[in-house]
């Protein structure tokens, strides 16, 4: 017997809103300054609210271990911390040079670029992820 009528919307909503976010991560990994895991971070939290298929399939990509490190421990490895840093930065500098913004508007966007690098700097490491990245180098 099927849930309510809004149950199985929702349900909709969130494969649509998780195959969105899976797909904006999957052009983030092929763009440079686009990020990636924060799209599947959340593809994955859509996932987990509508489909298991999905979200295992997720989960156990690629991706699947960053995805891990950040549901049990809300940790990233320094690697992702320094790609994360290194596509905050040039994003400031290409928004800087090709927009002429007012002063203030930079003010503001620098304030919030900074304050998600804060955020990504507060963040635990991966022991297990940055142990994969140096015998990986």
């Amino acid at each position: 017997m099927p849930g309510p009528p809004h149950r199985s919307f929702q349900r909709a909503v969130y494969i649509c809103l998780g195959l969105l976010m899976t797909g904006f991560g999957i052009i983030g990994a092929i763009l440079p300054l686009m990020p990636t895991t924060i799209f599947l971070i959340l593809a994955a939290w859509f996932f987990s609210r509508s489909s298991v298929r999905l979200e295992a399939y997720l989960m156990n990509s690629r991706f699947g271990g960053s995805l891990r490190d950040w549901r049990e421990n809300g940790a990233i490895s320094r690697r992702s911390k320094s790609l994360a840093f290194i596509g905050m930065t040039a994003g400031y500098a290409i928004f800087l040079f090709t927009s002429e913004p007012s002063v203030s508007l930079a003010i503001i966007v620098g304030a919030l670029i900074l304050a998600c690098a804060v955020y990504v700097a507060s963040r635990p490491g991966s022991a297990r992820r940055d142990q994969q990245d140096e015998n990986n180098e």
